[in-house]
């Protein structure tokens, strides 16, 4: 017999995603270039909203309230991110053309790990709509 769920009061739905960065400017204007996006807001001069498709948003956050005592903010160490392409082989391209850092070749033929201007490792992911 199964359990039912208790009633929650919190969603089902991914509001954002969180990724630390040093320089809210260059973070911006790099995400922007890489992945196509477009708008966006900044909030309390730490933090910028771009809109994606999926979640509510990406948030580049400079997380003051997280940094340690010399002013650093760690970086994501491993993918935690996975963004999606329908050509895996043309977004590992478009990213070699691009200077970003790869830390993989394409895997399995499936996906590769690259790192962001800050360091954090996030993840391409081949889709299969």
């Amino acid at each position: 017999m199964t359990t039912p769920y208790p009633k929650t009061p919190i969603k089902n739905l991914v509001g954002g995603v969180f990724v630390p960065v040093r320089n809210l400017e260059k973070a911006k204007q790099w995400y922007k270039n890489i992945f196509g996006l477009e708008g966006g807001e900044e909030y309390f001069g730490h933090i910028f909203v771009v809109p994606m498709e999926g979640t509510a948003g990406l948030v580049l956050d400079t997380m003051p309230q997280w940094r340690k005592e010399n002013g650093d903010i760690p970086t994501y160490q491993a993918p935690s991110i996975q963004f999606l392409t329908r050509n895996i082989q043309a977004s590992y391209q478009f990213m070699k053309e691009n200077n970003v850092e790869l830390v993989t070749e394409i895997q399995d033929d499936y996906y590769f790990v690259f790192k962001d201007l800050d360091g954090n490792l996030l993840m391409i992911c081949k889709s299969n709509d």
